[in-house]
């Protein structure tokens, strides 16, 4: 099932923002998170695994897995081919977005200011991450930025919190929230992460 940016974006209120040190991690939590209620999962490449991470996330049932902290076309490529089915960016360049449009992939890339976020419309862009959302003025610079950009439907993310998400996707512009808390650092606890999943799931948007 080939899904739109927007598609992924409706999945769930958030999408858990995963750096996974180990590839024998990668099942139980993608697992976790599934069953709490969060289908769509991003794999940051900060690690040397996540490429391995993702390939084993692929195959859990109801996983929509994608890779985010994708800098350039070739870690679009190498993302892509080891089972991303979208991909999330701290930020826009020319070269990574042509190379994610030319890939038809669903394509999420960061922006803080109006100018990335026209230079994205110009390449036929609607859906971006706002990042760092809490550090880039919080919800007060998008409400800013999203009435005159009225177009752009925005997944914040960075210093989001379980308490503060609910404030976000209150606002019409904002389809989700990105966040790292539905998996706490430390040895995997899948019952934990269920639980925070599940509450995450249950957000109103």
């Amino acid at each position: 099932m080939h899904l739109n940016v927007a598609q992924v974006m409706e999945l769930a209120p958030v999408i858990p923002v995963l750096v996974v040190e180990r590839v024998e991690d990668a099942l139980p939590i993608a697992r976790a998170l599934v069953k709490g209620g969060l289908p769509a999962l991003e794999v940051t490449l900060r690690t040397p695994a996540a490429l391995d991470v993702i390939r084993e996330m692929a195959q859990v049932d109801g996983a929509v897995v994608g890779a985010g902290t994708v800098l350039n076309p070739a870690q679009l490529d190498a993302a892509i081919n080891a089972g991303a089915r979208f991909i999330v960016s701290p930020g826009l360049t020319e070269p990574l977005g042509k190379a994610a449009v030319a890939a038809g992939v669903p394509f999420l890339p960061g922006t803080a200011t109006a100018g990335d976020i026209m230079r994205g419309m110009d390449m036929g862009l609607s859906h971006f991450k706002f990042f760092p959302a809490e550090t880039s003025g919080g919800l007060p610079a998008l409400k800013a930025l999203a009435a005159p950009l009225h177009e752009a439907r925005f997944c914040p993310t960075g210093g989001i919190t379980a308490e503060s998400a609910p404030k976000w996707l209150a606002e019409p512009f904002v389809k989700c929230v990105g966040g790292s808390w539905v998996v706490p650092k430390g040895p995997v606890d899948a019952d934990k992460i269920e639980a925070l999943a599940r509450t995450a799931a249950a957000l109103a948007r």
